[in-house]
This record gives C-alpha cells, sequence and structure tokens, in this order.
C-alpha cells in the first residue's frame, strides 16, 4: 500500500514507542531481520553548480550510513558533478550542509566510487543487476547475497515516474522495477530499501513489483521537493529540506545500538517542515515497519 505521512488509520498507524524494554523484547526486536550483511548505494544524479545541494544531499547520507557502521567497502558513492573542485566553490575541497560551515562533508576520508559522466542509467543499472563488462573493478561492484540489506538513496531533478541523470538522460519507475527484478531473481539482496528525493518523489516507486522492498519519497504526484536554506557565502541552496530533517533525526536519535524504527523516523517527517506529503510503500515489504530498526539498513 501507499501511505502518507499524517494517514493514522493505515497499517502503520496507532500508538508506538520505541522506549525501554526487557532483555527479552530487544532479543525478539533484532531477531525479526536475517540479514548479515549491509550495503549503501548512494546515487546524485545532477550535475552543475546550482545543483549543490544534491550532492551535499548525499554526502550528508553517506557520512550518516558510515557513522553507524557500514564500512567504505560496502558503499557505492556516484556523485555526477565534482562540487569540491568546482571553479565557482569559494572553500575548495569542501561541501557544506549547514550555513554554519561547522562540518565539511567532503573532508579526508571520502571513497568516489562513480562520478561525473560515469554516473549514468547503465552504469547504475549494472550496480544493482551485477552485470558489469570485465574489467570493472571489484570496488565498484555491489557484491551483495540473498542475506544483504541494501539501502539505496537518490536524489536529483525528476518528475512523475521518472529521475533526470546529468540533464540528459532518465531513469524510469518501470525501468527500476525491473531492476529489482532482476536482483530479486538473482537472489543479490534480502530486503532493499529505497529512498528518492526528488520532485513527485513518491511515483518513482509506483512500478515496484519484486518481494521484500521497502520504498519511500519525499513529495507526492505534482509537488516539489524544495531547498532548505540558500547560503550566500556558497552562492546557492546547500541541501534540501527532506535530506536536513532526515539528518536532523538521526543526529538526535540514531547511534549504533538504537532501536529507533523506520516508523519512527517516517512520523518524524512533517509535511509542514517539508512541504510537501511525504509517502511510504509497505505492501511489498514482510515485515510491519514499527519493527524494522533503521540500524537494518543504516
Amino acid at each position: 500500500e501507499n501511505i502518507k505521512r499524517g494517514t493514522r488509520n493505515s497499517k502503520v498507524g496507532g500508538d508506538w514507542s520505541s522506549g525501554s524494554a526487557s532483555e527479552d523484547q530487544v532479543n525478539h526486536f533484532f531477531s525479526n531481520s536475517s540479514h548479515t550483511n549491509n550495503w549503501a548505494v548512494l546515487v546524485c544524479t545532477s550535475r552543475f553548480w546550482f545543483n549543490y545541494r544534491h550532492v551535499s544531499n548525499t554526502l550528508s547520507i553517506y557520512r550518516t550510513v558510515k557513522r553507524l557502521g557500514i564500512p567504505d567497502s560496502q558503499i557505492l558513492l556516484l556523485l555526477a558533478d565534482d562540487m569540491p573542485c568546482n571553479s565557482r566553490n569559494a572553500y575548495p575541497g569542501e561541501v557544506f550542509n549547514n550555513r554554519n560551515h561547522a562540518l565539511n562533508l567532503y573532508g579526508e576520508n571520502i571513497e568516489v566510487d562513480y562520478r561525473g559522466y560515469q554516473v549514468t542509467v547503465e552504469n547504475f543499472v549494472r550496480i544493482l543487476t551485477g552485470r558489469h563488462t570485465k574489467d570493472v573493478p571489484r570496488s565498484k561492484r555491489l557484491l551483495s547475497d540473498d542475506r544483504s540489506n541494501i539501502l539505496i538513496y537518490m536524489t536529483g531533478h525528476g518528475g512523475d515516474e521518472f529521475l533526470k541523470f546529468q540533464d540528459y538522460e532518465e531513469l524510469t519507475s518501470m525501468g527500476l522495477a525491473d531492476s529489482f527484478h532482476q536482483m530479486e531473481q538473482q537472489r543479490r539482496y534480502n530486503e532493499i530499501l529505497f529512498i528518492i528525493e526528488t520532485c513527485q518523489a513518491n511515483t518513482l516507486y509506483e512500478q515496484f513489483y519484486s518481494d521484500n522492498v521497502l520504498a519511500l519519497g519525499c513529495s507526492e504526484k505534482g509537488e516539489n521537493s524544495y531547498a532548505h536554506h540558500h547560503d550566500t557565502a556558497v552562492g546557492t541552496s546547500i541541501i534540501d529540506r527532506f535530506t536536513y530533517y532526515t539528518l536532523d533525526f538521526f543526529e538526535r536519535s540514531m547511534k549504533s545500538d538504537s532501536l529507533m524504527t523506520i516508523k519512527d523516523w517516517f512520523y518524524s517527517l512533517n509535511p509542514k517542515s517539508l512541504r510537501s506529503q511525504p509517502g511510504i510503500r509497505t505492501d511489498l515489504f514482510n515485515r510491519n515497519i514499527k519493527e524494522v530498526p533503521l540500524t537494518d539498513f543504516f
């Protein structure tokens, strides 16, 4: 089913608290997933300086998954433009997600696997399906299996059932759905959490039909995805609202041993703050999201 944020009479509605629990409850809570390893595929599909915020979005999620324990060897980072080296960047080698410039997201410990014109629909589909040419090194492959939980985060410009790659080509909802189906047939995952931040984001998961895929987007059909704030020193908007409030939740609530769930995160997203209606699709997923720790994917 497709669920909008604030729909309290849906399957994910009702009261839920992640407060203190007995040892038995905690053990039962973490026994719900059968995965043994985690992977992340993080994709910024936009080029050009005015899309700085899309690079910042992706690097913010990259920093979060690393902080919570996924190593670089199991993260595939795709950045369609090199903002740290852009001639318009007043802070060479640095990318920020807040105007206070407290944190350089680029830093020294970053591994970009695909950059610039390597970020294409073809390469993205090859990553998901494992259909690489022989010259692609293992470090650029998604070496997952049927016990892998995979986080897929994408951000860029999109519309009704499509996401643009570099203002040149498009990934469609059906194309993405078929890629997930190939992954399912090849036993390349246990569960997938798909997160999309773009205009009309929730339409991109409408065509999905593979088992154990949980999808979450920031905006309904006809709605835009909005920047959170502008940085006059950088000269452009530096982060989008959905990612900003997701990071705020994660920084306040999430540690590697956290009991926070997918439901806790989803219901922390306020449509008034986002200026759009986030949605989540749960009908393909075999677990109740109030029992799925965020650390199963992050």
